[in-house]
């Protein structure tokens, strides 16, 4: 399911769940091992997994033991440049430009 701003919060959290248990079981967690590892709970994570609430804290620590730190920090980077910074940014480079004798060689060149 592609998550946009349109899905109801509840199901962006069962989505989020499955996700979450596909990863588990793909890096070959058990709901133990990976509560454990993460420092919570075994019903904790059935209860995420199961697509109720849950604190953000819990998420992190799941996240973090998964070694999916990268993805957190991607969801809010630390530096963001807007989408008008970016287009100033590539306004004001000049593109240099090619001339006929640039030294490429195509074959079909008279001679």
């Amino acid at each position: 399911m592609k998550i946009t701003k349109f899905v109801p919060e509840d199901e962006i959290l069962k989505e989020f769940a499955k996700r979450l248990a596909r990863m588990r079981k793909a890096r070959g967690y058990s709901q133990t091992e990976l509560a454990k590892e993460a420092g919570i709970g075994v019903a904790t994570l059935r209860r995420i997994e199961g697509g109720q609430d849950s604190q953000f804290v819990t998420w992190l620590k799941i996240l973090k033991a998964l070694n999916r730190v990268a993805a957190i920090d991607a969801l809010l980077p630390e530096t963001f440049n807007s989408p008008m910074a970016e287009a100033l940014v590539g306004k004001s480079r000049k593109r240099k430009k090619l001339s006929p004798t640039s030294g490429i060689v195509w074959g079909d060149e008279a001679q």
